[in-house]
């Protein structure tokens, strides 16, 4: 038996533990997850009382990948997905609208939110899902102990949680969080290798972006030719407005619920801010780009914000020492994966780079 443990239950892990699945028969696939929802950022919330279903993180999947299209629309279910045929356009710091982004090609959620696509991968496996369990301490032990020579196949993984819970051994550990929780754990894990503080280096160099989100909600239909609008230049408060309406069985007829995104700079500033005041200000931003002063007054909101939401750039793989310090973790079978590790922040990113990292590892353990 081949034990694996996976720190995350974002995209990429899940698209990892399904491609695990099939192709190491004799796997033991663990998952602790420190939230108790699946998919990362790919977020989904249920208003039962008035009927709403709601992306307010990724709000939508793109058909940029083939593998990904493949997974999503031949081998998991494809009952209750939906795609958004209305298209984007476009805004600038100045607040005006104008038509012309709709090179996406598909949009899809599910109607019951982006998250079924963690939980029909994971769902489809035999993997165990802990989820309320967040990881504090990775350690590396057993074998010859010294993990220095980068190829300490004797050793193993072991996982303690914050309510000093231990959790393997592992042969193999994937490790599925933002970079700069990445960094965090390598920073105090317990492994006495130079891959671990190569690695820590390079994951702590990712850039993100903050993104603090609203959600509004009316009770009447706005009525506008386009699903989502995007600032091109990233130089207003407000980065991204989607209708969540514009996908089937999220919002009732006759009614209109709005996501906005502010911007990088705005949220990082505002971050910490009371939550009515960032709600009311994004409220009159999204008046004034839709046109709309009846959005000034939603009768419903929420919020959520995300301080490491978005990478920027991805994991430095060529570094001036020419080590790739991904590679160097993975000959001691500690994997990262997510979009941060592809470089794009987006959800088909983050399940193509799942998919490499399942192939990745099942390769070397066949290997051995």
């Amino acid at each position: 038996m081949t034990t694996i443990g996976i720190i995350g239950a974002g995209a990429a892990a899940a698209a990892a533990t399904h491609v695990l699945d099939s192709t190491v028969p004799d796997a033991e696939v663990t998952v602790l997850e420190k939230s108790g929802g699946l998919c990362g950022r790919a977020a989904t919330r249920r208003n039962d009382d008035r009927d709403l279903v709601y992306d307010y993180g990724a709000n939508y999947l793109k058909s940029d990948d083939d593998r990904v299209v493949d997974l999503v629309t031949e081998t998991l279910d494809g009952e209750g997905m939906v795609d958004v045929t209305e298209p984007i356009h476009t805004f600038e710091e100045s607040g005006e609208v104008s038509p012309g982004r709709d090179a996406d090609g598909h949009k899809w959620s599910y109607r019951t939110g982006l998250t079924q696509i963690a939980k029909r991968l994971f769902g489809g496996t035999d993997a165990t899902v802990h989820r309320r369990t967040r990881v504090e301490t990775i350690r590396r032990e057993g074998g010859d102990g010294d993990g220095g020579d980068g190829d300490d196949r004797g050793d193993a993984w072991t996982l303690v949680d914050t309510d000093g819970d231990a959790w393997g051994p592992f042969d193999v550990l994937l490790v599925n969080p933002p970079a700069p929780q990445t960094a965090d754990l390598l920073a105090d894990a317990e492994w006495a290798s130079p891959a671990r503080e190569s690695l820590r280096a390079a994951a702590a160099d990712v850039p993100y972006r903050t993104v603090w989100t609203a959600v509004l909600h009316y009770t009447f239909a706005l009525d506008r030719p386009y699903y989502g609008l995007v600032n091109t230049d990233k130089s207003h408060a407000v980065g991204w407005i989607s209708r969540e309406e514009c996908k089937a069985g999220h919002v009732p007829d006759g009614e209109s619920l709005l996501v906005v995104q502010a911007g990088g700079e705005w949220s990082a500033e505002r971050y910490d801010a009371d939550p009515a005041d960032n709600v009311a200000e994004l409220a009159g931003h999204a008046a004034e780009i839709v046109g709309d002063d009846r959005l000034l007054d939603p009768d419903w909101t929420d919020h959520q914000g995300w301080r490491y939401a978005i990478p920027e750039g991805g994991i430095e793989r060529d570094p001036a020492d020419g080590a790739d310090p991904v590679d160097a973790a993975a000959r001691e079978r500690l994997y990262v994966c997510g979009d941060w590790v592809a470089g794009e922040g987006r959800l088909h990113a983050a399940l193509a780079n799942g998919l490499d990292v399942g192939e990745r590892v099942a390769g070397d353990l066949g290997d051995d």
